[in-house]
């Protein structure tokens, strides 16, 4: 791959050229020259775009892709193309297909359907057995297969010695074990955050209690077995302090939020609509200012879109029927910068990649590229017509949104907008 990029703002702290506007040469997929008006005699592609800033690729922990099982709502090639089209140059694909992924053919399979694609996924092994709470599953084998992480998405695993478990056996190989928090014994059928809206609108609640014992509960298995955990979509103010304190023990403990829950309180349920209906539930102001406040002070690690396709037939139902989750990765930038600056934001997408095994690559010379291209200045309403997924259940549908995505270029190969 040989490309000049030209009038670049580079926004990349590690880059001794970072906030200044260059060229940069590509050759063979490196970067060779950073600098101002570079010729190009050998007559290499050439891409510009208007207001073009570029940083690191960004990365996100969290996607569903539906493959295999559930390609109606989305295939992993459509949901990579989206990814591209959304500045993510690595995305790490969770395990809830049909069958789930637990085992190495599976994750080996994952693998194949990713090749020669600009975006990097990373698959997520379940950690159970089809992900049912009850045995392991082929940890060791799924990582030697390429498995970045152990989650069974949304599942909580209730048994703290299967917990325990999973967090020895997993250190021996330095494995990654996700748990989602959340004990069910507590959420019950909460549908909503128990609060006065749920109390107004008739619908059962899902206290923030359940998050926040599972956490406390996990945070303890950590301690004791010294092993290794991330702990995702976090949703209330009490789990960042629990986790802060952990942190300040230094556990090896790493944690995610959702850019919804950031984004929207569980006020905006008053018209039951099913598209706001996630899990963990939208929560209150209170939450969200304790959770941007953790994402400042590095409590929490990163963002996620926790991107998960559902068809119509699961959503276009009643509130207490209505399966959880929304789209997120074409609103991502979008939606976070509204809340963060430039800076920021940037520095949100592109956190995490060594948790999950991607060595970061600098815009430096001499590195290969692996980089977001995008306008930052951007001001638009998001509609279905910026929707790329399969899918369209899209929580962040009709919001005034700041960005535009131009694609990326990574993994030796450029996916641009046209």
């Amino acid at each position: 791959m040989n490309i000049l990029i030209k009038s670049a703002t580079i926004i990349d702290p590690k880059s001794e050229f970072h906030n200044l506007t260059q060229d940069i040469l590509i050759e063979k997929g490196v970067i060779s020259q950073i600098g101002n008006h570079l010729k190009n005699p050998k007559k290499y592609q050439e891409i510009s775009f208007e207001n073009l800033h570029i940083s690191q690729g960004w990365f996100d922990s969290s996607v569903c892709f539906g493959e295999p099982g559930f390609e109606d709502r989305e295939t992993i090639k459509n949901g990579l193309k989206t990814a591209a089209a959304s500045g993510f140059t690595s995305v790490a694909m969770n395990a809830n297909t049909h069958p789930i992924i637990d085992s190495n053919s599976d994750i080996t399979f994952v693998n194949s359907k990713a090749e020669h694609h600009a975006v990097k996924l990373l698959p997520v092994g379940a950690l159970t057995k089809d992900s049912n709470g009850e045995d392991l599953a082929e940890l060791y084998d799924m990582k030697s297969a390429g498995a970045v992480a152990f989650y069974d998405y949304k599942k909580s695993i209730a048994n703290p010695n299967l917990m325990k478990l999973a967090l020895q056996y997993t250190s021996n190989f330095n494995g990654l074990v996700c748990s989602f928090p959340q004990d069910n014994k507590i959420s019950g059928l909460g549908v909503m955050n128990e609060n006065i809206t749920s109390t107004s609108l008739g619908l059962k609640g899902n206290p923030t209690l359940s998050e926040e014992l599972q956490v406390a509960r996990d945070l303890f298995l950590l301690e004791y077995t010294n092993g290794k955990l991330h702990i995702p979509t976090i949703s209330t103010a009490k789990s960042v302090a629990l986790i802060r304190e952990a942190k300040k023990k230094k556990l090896d403990v790493s944690c995610s939020v959702t850019i919804h829950n950031l984004f929207f309180s569980d006020e905006i349920l008053t018209d039951f609509n099913t598209l706001y209906k996630v899990l963990p539930p939208l929560r209150t102001q209170h939450d969200i200012d304790a959770l941007i406040e953790g994402i400042k002070d590095g409590t929490i690690d990163m963002v996620t879109s926790d991107h998960n396709p559902l068809d119509i037939e699961h959503k276009k139902v009643e509130f207490d029927h209505a399966a959880y989750g929304t789209i997120g990765l074409e609103s991502a930038f979008g939606a976070l910068q509204t809340l963060f600056t430039l800076k920021k934001t940037v520095d949100i997408l592109t956190k995490g990649k060594l948790r999950f095994g991607v060595e970061p690559t600098p815009i430096n010379i001499g590195n290969k590229l692996d980089i977001t291209l995008f306008n930052p200045d951007t001001k638009y309403t998001f509609s279905s017509k910026d929707i790329i997924s399969k899918s369209k259940n899209a929580i962040f549908e009709n919001q005034d949104l700041k960005g535009k995505v131009y694609g990326i270029i990574s993994n030796n190969t450029i996916s641009l907008d046209s």
